[in-house]
């Protein structure tokens, strides 16, 4: 007898699945329309923002600006990090504009606002920006994915590997919103199951430019490690504060969570050298990468971020379902790239799993010292490769819905 592949026969039955729901579907409205809404002028503004709109846009010119002959067009707006304004313009251009991809999406309040809404409209979402895990847990839907990162891909291998190296006491201070939230319990059950404890933790209201009395409270604390769930300018604030007040010149160490090269470039190399991190992409880790970062800092004047990076590679990798399947329709096009591996300059091993949840290798690295750096952008170096199957919650512990057990 025979044994059939099991996984040729899955791919030829979801080809099959995606040639049929093509058959009644196509481009509609004469054009794919693209809108990107995040943070335009906010805390987190810098990681993705207006730079993140010429990534996408430089993603539409190398795709020839059409798909099946059809027009790529692409509109943007500021969220404001407020959920009702970003559902608000979400629900206009869904109704109004006739908005095929919401991407960007900052904050995760707003995100997990927007993406219920994209939901009951039928819309389709790719979340670059925002970080929680959660967006593809308890608040997951068959209508958007979760491209860059999350909050558990950038704090469990962290907090993992620096209790390993004997920073087993900790205190967290987190951002009071969804994001900082995950991050939080991320960390805290990491550190526990590597045989770590919490000393204590503290939550900051989003934005905040006074971290004055929280830093004096992880220093009093006398944990080994001061663990950060902030990113942006809230981030640039702790750790500016924490240099102010000698926190590691008194025998603590920092563990920046969330790290983008534009809060270490705004921050120094001086005050940040030595900072370990988890991140999903590095302008500089390869030819592929240098090749497009550079393309980038000739248009905007600086190395792009991660999210930066990533929002390129899902608006390339949607528009290529676009083409592959000649539909926009969300079950297409989920169906199609849920089915094909993601591969380009920013995800390496990448696929997308049934939770919405794109996978793929994540890094770690740390921060130069001023004396490492050979330039104004060379920041970090990469100590190691974590495997796209080990960077990411794993499906058995999911809370997504559309996980099946």
């Amino acid at each position: 007898m025979i044994r059939k592949n099991s996984k040729l026969v899955h791919g030829i039955a979801l080809a099959s699945l995606i040639a049929a729901g093509s058959a009644g579907a196509a481009i509609s409205d004469e054009g794919v329309v693209i809108g990107y809404l995040d943070d335009m002028n906010g805390t987190y503004s810098d990681l993705a923002g207006p730079a993140g709109r010429v990534a996408i846009e430089m993603a539409i010119e190398d795709f020839g600006k059409t798909v099946k002959g059809k027009p790529v067009t692409l509109i943007s707006a500021d969220h404001r990090n407020d959920p009702a304004t970003g559902s608000s313009i979400a629900r206009e251009w869904l109704d109004q504009e006739s908005v095929d991809l919401i991407t960007g999406l900052n904050s995760s309040s707003v995100a997990i606002s927007v993406t219920r809404l994209v939901r009951e409209k039928n819309g389709f979402a790719i979340v670059t920006t925002a970080a929680s895990d959660s967006i593809t847990g308890e608040h997951c839907t068959p209508n958007h994915f979760h491209w860059v990162y999350d909050t558990f891909a950038v704090s469990d291998p962290a907090a993992r590997a620096i209790v390993e190296q004997g920073g087993d006491t900790w205190f967290m201070l987190s951002a009071d919103y969804a994001f900082g939230h995950s991050m939080e319990a991320a960390v805290e059950k990491a550190v526990s199951e590597s045989g770590g404890t919490l000393a204590g933790k503290a939550r900051h209201p989003f934005p905040s430019s006074d971290f004055s009395s929280y830093i004096l409270q992880a220093q009093s604390s006398g944990a080994k490690v001061i663990g950060l769930a902030s990113a942006g300018t809230d981030l640039v604030n702790a750790i500016n504060t924490a240099s102010q007040f000698g926190v590691v010149e008194s025998g603590q160490s920092l563990a920046s969570l969330m790290v983008f090269i534009t809060d270490m470039k705004a921050i120094g190399l001086d005050k940040a050298k030595g900072t370990k991190f988890v991140t999903g992409w590095y302008w500089d880790m390869d030819e592929q990468s240098r090749e497009w970062a550079k393309r980038f800092h000739d248009r905007v004047g600086r190395m792009p971020t991660m999210v930066q990076a990533g929002n390129y590679s899902a608006v390339t990798s949607y528009l290529k379902a676009v083409e592959a399947t000649g539909s926009d329709d969300p079950k297409v096009i989920r169906e199609y790239m849920m089915a094909n591996p993601i591969d380009d300059f920013f995800s390496r091993n990448g696929r997308v799993r049934e939770d919405g949840r794109m996978v793929h290798d994540m890094y770690l690295a740390e921060v130069k010292s001023p004396e490492e750096s050979a330039g104004e952008w060379d920041l970090y170096k990469i100590l190691a490769t974590i495997p796209a199957e080990e960077a990411f919650r794993p499906l058995s512990a999911s809370k997504c819905e559309l996980v099946k057990n």
